[in-house]
């Protein structure tokens, strides 16, 4: 689990130690067969900055709006910046259940930076989802992570 920033508030901070993971952490779980990530940037966010190989996409705002949720200004904004997702609420909790019910998979949740993926796991949990999971940093962390030089093997 990732440790909290000293910025944060400590609501957060606690929040974060309790539904915050690693990006390494995941990768590695994806690797393992025992979970899988799930983007929740909208469409046109993926479009302009690439994405994740590996990942299921399901919108936030789209299910946010589906399921009632008020959305801030700047987020209908964002919804509103793209085509909308043919997403109901039968295929997101169809998809939601085949990860974390029927393979039994942690559900890692991943957003530009690991705001909207916090709040995203929250609710996921809230809805009696136990293993969501926010990856911390987001895709922001990954494409740290690609641009790094490969680390040569070492010999024994």
């Amino acid at each position: 689990m990732t440790q909290p920033t000293p910025s944060d508030p400590p609501e957060l901070d606690a929040e974060r130690v309790q539904l915050e993971i690693s990006l390494p952490a995941a990768m590695e779980l994806c690797q393992l067969g025992l979970g899988t990530m799930v983007d929740i940037r909208q469409l046109f966010e993926i479009e302009l900055k690439g994405g994740i190989p590996g990942t299921v996409h399901i919108p936030l705002y789209e299910v946010m709006q589906m399921l009632g949720h008020p959305l801030t200004a700047d987020e209908q904004e964002a919804l509103d910046c793209g085509e909308p997702a043919d997403i109901d609420a039968r295929g997101f909790f169809t998809t939601i259940n085949q990860l974390h019910h029927v393979r039994d998979h942690i559900v890692l949740i991943i957003c530009n930076s690991g705001r909207r993926s916090l709040y995203a796991a929250r609710m996921l949990r809230n809805m009696g989802y136990g293993k969501a999971l926010s990856v911390g940093g987001g895709f922001q962390a990954w494409k740290k992570l690609q641009a790094q030089p490969a680390q040569p093997a070492r010999s024994v």
